[in-house]
């Protein structure tokens, strides 16, 4: 995946492009989730990933690693729900 965004849009000359890029995706993200397209929100989804998974690799980390260490610390912490389906931690 990548590999792929270098061949076809270049080096990242600055990984915060890649952020900034990542908010317009989950714009169109959040416009897909308000109209309840869920093809759309699948294709949104996605490309926000995608994102994440370059901008990670520009720091030499994988992804999927720093999400199951992150899991861990939030699996032993105590939360409060917000009852949206969201909460913070204590």
């Amino acid at each position: 995946m990548c590999d792929w965004a270098e061949q076809i849009f270049g080096p990242v000359r600055d990984p915060a492009s890649l952020v900034e890029r990542a908010s317009v995706e989950m714009k169109e993200l959040g416009e897909a989730v308000e109209a309840r397209d869920v093809s759309e929100v699948g294709k949104e989804a996605a490309d926000v990933l995608i994102l994440l998974y370059r901008l990670a690799d520009q720091f030499g980390l994988d992804l999927d690693q720093e999400v199951q260490a992150k899991m861990a610390i939030n699996r032993s912490r105590t939360w409060v729900s917000k009852g949206d389906g969201t909460g913070s931690h204590l």
